[in-house]
């Protein structure tokens, strides 16, 4: 189904981002949230397993960088949390439902409603509305912005993390399950930053060093000023080359 029109490309391509409606039925939505509320419910992660996600590069190399947990949940579905949602021995002292960051990363996988919307027809027409060419899909998220918790998700560049040479050949497309505001943690974006390459680039160390990864670079000082709110409705979603500059604020 192609309901992206060529204005809406050209933003994509010039601005960095385009945001459309319609990419899901309310049905749908709530179906994806009911289904994620059902494996939250369900987890049981060891507790040498429960690692904090981050966007700051030193609790990066802290966290994930240690984690093999979280280096080899590229083909698996795996739990990731927030800061100080466990005590010292590791249990949660939030309830569950309120302490998760993100799941990830192959939802799109094995998880069939996940899967279901991933390769659905519009989003093949998307992607080749978009140009790309015998895409693959490299990973899935289930994003959670939990009130009153967690860190800040501080500005910085998919690309760093999900890197090609050439660039430009990874786009983001984040889906909205719920109407996403300024007020409750949607995205931002620094108009046509994804033309100016990246300043950061996560690295594997050498096999038997730790951390794990390493980064090349240092993730640049932004204006602030120059992020543009970007509101998402439900069923709404927002499409994004990986070099864009983004954020969500706390």
């Amino acid at each position: 189904m192609d309901f992206m029109t060529d204005r809406d490309v050209q933003k994509y391509l010039e601005e960095g981002y385009v945001v459309l409606d319609g990419l899901l039925t309310p049905q749908e939505c709530d179906e994806l949230r009911q289904r994620m509320g059902d494996m939250v419910e369900e987890m049981d992660v060891p507790q040498h397993c429960r690692t904090t996600f981050s966007t700051n590069h030193d609790e990066q190399l802290k966290t994930q960088g240690n984690a093999d947990y979280f280096i080899t949940s590229g083909d698996k579905i795996r739990f990731f949390f927030e800061k100080g949602v466990f005590d010292d021995k590791g249990d949660f002292i939030v309830p569950k439902q309120r302490s998760l960051n993100k799941v990830g990363h192959a939802l799109h996988a094995y998880e069939p409603l996940y899967k279901k919307v991933t390769h659905s027809p519009k989003v093949q027409g998307l992607a080749k509305k978009l140009g790309l060419i015998s895409p693959v899909i490299l990973q899935s998220m289930f994003i959670f912005k939990q009130p009153g918790i967690g860190g800040e998700v501080t500005p910085h560049q998919d690309a760093t993390f999900l890197y090609t040479e050439p660039l430009g050949r990874v786009m983001g497309l984040w889906i909205a399950l719920e109407d996403a505001t300024e007020n409750n943690g949607c995205l931002w974006f620094i108009p046509r930053s994804h033309n100016s390459g990246i300043s950061r680039r996560m690295v594997r160390t050498p096999k038997g060093t730790y951390p794990m990864t390493d980064f090349t670079g240092r993730e640049q000082t932004y204006n602030e000023q120059k992020f543009l709110v970007a509101p998402v409705k439900k069923e709404s979603f927002a499409a994004r080359p990986s070099e864009q500059r983004i954020f969500w604020p706390s």
